[in-house]
């Protein structure tokens, strides 16, 4: 089975979805033959990133509210991801165009470490309050899972995976991707946003039973066990 997850490293709830997912497939007796394909999809391109702004800074000027109302109209994601794990760093979040990062997630896809590479900067970005846009960052973030720095340097420095990025937003739109997280089931069953556990494991359910194939049988003589041959 095969999952594509259109995201964007700058969405919480892409973050809090990932781990959903993963404590579904965690019920899931098939999970050793699910496919995970990471798609980029960026919320802001224009965004221009500032080190200096903080996520929450950002969005009490965008949306013309004061901190503590942006405290409060964040509460609800923060809770969602204190369910499953996550120290939502809203306060100290930087503020970061998502496309570098995404060239390192089509990067790290090639040498087979999509899942390692989303979760190590989608921590970065929301835990650590690390600048997702920086090429020596980037470059250090994946070194923590494997690769090597200096390829990272090197390609981040070039439009290297810009194509594919754009490839992935295409995609997305053809199908209808409105927002993220977005999840598509082998192509058949979609879920948009970060449902609960459950309804990614009924999902999962749901496909892998549909993914059988149908017993024909064609007649012909035989015998049964109850000794009656024709």
């Amino acid at each position: 089975m095969e999952i594509k997850i259109w995201s964007d490293i700058r969405c919480p709830f892409c973050y809090i979805g990932k781990k959903k997912l993963e404590a579904a497939l965690e019920k899931f007796p098939q999970r050793d033959q699910v496919e995970i394909v990471w798609k980029s999809f960026q919320l802001d391109p224009s965004l221009h990133t500032d080190p200096n702004t903080s996520t929450l800074d950002y969005f009490v000027k965008i949306k013309g509210v004061t901190k503590a109302q942006a405290r409060q109209m964040f509460h609800g994601a923060i809770s969602m991801a204190e369910e499953v794990g996550i120290n939502l760093n809203i306060e100290k979040g930087i503020l970061a165009n998502s496309f570098r990062a995404h060239q390192l997630i089509q990067l790290a896809k090639t040498k087979g470490l999509g899942n390692e590479i989303e979760e190590a900067l989608f921590r970065a970005h929301f835990e650590e309050a690390r600048n997702i846009d920086d090429i020596e960052v980037l470059a250090l973030i994946s070194e923590s899972i494997g690769m090597k720095g200096e390829e990272v340097r090197e390609k981040l420095k070039s439009d290297a995976f810009a194509y594919e990025v754009k490839q992935d937003e295409m995609e997305a739109q053809n199908i209808g991707v409105r927002g993220v997280p977005f999840f598509v089931f082998d192509d058949k069953y979609a879920i948009s946003g970060a449902q609960p556990v459950e309804a990614f494991l009924e999902t999962l359910e749901k496909v892998w039973e549909e993914r059988k194939p149908e017993l024909k049988i064609f007649e012909g003589d035989s015998c049964s066990r109850d000794r009656n041959c024709n």
